[in-house]
């Protein structure tokens, strides 16, 4: 009789599980990002959306390469942890995962997925666990919705996408990740897109007008601005549209109307081209007692008072600074780099985008600050350039992480200690590996949550050099 452990039973086994079948089962975990894990005979299964606890029906949908992922047809039990969501879109939204948890579970899930990824990479460190959010609610300081149709060929629709749906749009006017200003400001540009009777812009076809709206206020400034994104395809008179907005009454103050020409065949809110219909061209907030002038397209923590929590743990591990000549690589608009410059020699930030450059330089201006330096351009192909050496380095990369050819010449600096600021652990855990093996050690880490209800953390880790 074959041994079970013949390579063809293991394949036979392997492949049991079918595209297209239907199972019940319960999750049994949750790892990051939001990957429910449920055990079959077979093998274990991965489904996205659901909570530890739930029983569920669900139906295969990929078996490859040892993994299997799966999709949740129906939820049988609730798990115990479940409450009512607060929002009335959020069972068919894409935009929040966990509004169905109480926050103190939602802090002790992402902790705890943190913690785990960090583990399995780091040997002896401190691990500091979870900051929550100030605001659990209308925190958010930028939208950007999407226009289409909830069906196909169904009427115009301006929001988020139903989950699980790369095309069907949801019109999230009662949305609770941001203040009821945003959605009175989606009603009013819906109403008045469909009154002009234009399509949205089809992502297969590369046809029609409306493609995105752009809502950025301050939570402290309750300055608003608003931006219209479109193709080229039509010219209609925007002015209704802009006039409405105008008289609708708004918690906070519209200070500048946008409209935005982008043409590009991707799906991404894009600048070919903005005019200015009313007011401005950027709106102003406040960070741990700084002011900062954003536009519409420049990097901004998206929870402003998320941020000023991150930027204080940054802080408190970036410790002394005085004399100090500090790189605040992937500087964005140049935060950190303007908390740090009061006491530190010098700040030198290093950002690709160069509106983001821009604002950064104006920021900095605005507060009176004459020790920083931004550079525009690639890290990998920029820092080689710059004259200074640095005696820390603050990391806030993408989601992706650090370029490994960047990464190497970051280490090659080999200052005493390293901040890396990180929006997505598993990034963090890989490039931690490498710094690791080229001489630092992690000397603690701790989360801060930025996006209550949806599976997201930032991770704030100190490392310094072994031989220091």
């Amino acid at each position: 009789m074959c041994s079970r452990t013949c390579l063809f039973c293991k394949t036979r086994e392997e492949i049991s599980l079918k595209k297209g079948q239907i199972f019940e089962g319960t999750i049994e975990r949750i790892v990051f990002p939001n990957k429910g894990i449920i055990k079959t005979e077979e093998k274990e299964v991965i489904v996205k959306n659901g909570v530890e606890g739930q029983n569920v029906r669900f139906m295969i949908q990929k078996v490859r390469k040892g993994k299997c992922e799966g999709r949740i047809l129906e939820v049988l039990k609730k798990s115990e942890k479940e409450i009512e969501p607060c929002c009335p879109h959020f069972d068919v939204c894409g935009g929040c995962t966990y509004q169905n948890l109480r926050y103190e579970d939602q802090l002790e899930m992402k902790k705890a997925q943190v913690k785990a990824l960090m583990d399995g990479v780091c040997d002896s460190y401190e691990f500091e666990g979870i900051k929550g959010s100030p605001r659990q609610s209308e925190y958010r300081n930028k939208m950007e919705f999407s226009f289409g149709d909830e069906y196909k060929d169904g009427p115009l629709a301006l929001g988020l996408h139903k989950r699980g749906s790369f095309y069907d749009i949801v019109t999230v006017d009662q949305c609770k990740i941001v203040d009821e200003d945003y959605g009175k400001i989606l009603r009013c540009v819906l109403e008045e897109a469909r009154k002009l009777g234009l399509s949205y812009y089809h992502k297969l076809s590369h046809q029609g007008y409306f493609r995105h709206l752009l809502v950025r206020k301050g939570v402290k400034s309750d300055e608003i601005l608003v931006d219209l994104v479109t193709s080229t395809q039509a010219s209609p008179d925007l002015m209704p549209m802009r006039d409405a907005l105008l008289t609708l009454s708004l918690n906070g103050k519209i200070v500048g109307i946008l409209h935005t020409e982008n043409d590009s065949l991707a799906d991404v809110v894009q600048n070919d081209r903005t005019e200015i219909l009313y007011g401005q061209d950027y709106f102003e907030e406040e960070l741990l007692g700084l002011k900062f002038k954003i536009s519409p397209f420049s990097f901004f923590q998206t929870n402003s008072l998320g941020a000023e929590v991150l930027y204080e743990t940054a802080r408190e591990y970036i410790g002394t600074t005085k004399d100090k000549i500090i790189f605040d690589l992937y500087s964005g608009t140049g935060t950190i780099a303007q908390i740090l410059a009061p006491v530190a020699k010098k700040v030198i930030g290093v950002e690709i985008v160069e509106e983001a450059v821009e604002a950064a330089k104006d920021n900095a201006k605005r507060n009176g600050l004459k020790n920083c330096e931004f550079i525009a351009g690639d890290v990998l192909k920029v820092i080689d350039a710059i004259e200074e050496k640095p005696d820390l380095i603050v990391l806030d990369p993408p989601r992706d992480g650090i370029n490994p050819k960047a990464l190497e010449k970051i280490i090659s600096y080999a200052v005493e200690n390293m901040v890396y600021i990180s929006c997505k652990p598993t990034s963090l855990a890989r490039d931690l590996e490498v710094l690791q093996a080229r001489g630092y050690q992690v000397e603690k880490i701790c989360c801060v949550d930025m996006f209550p209800s949806t599976c997201h953390v930032e991770t704030v880790c100190l490392l310094s050099r072994k031989d220091k």
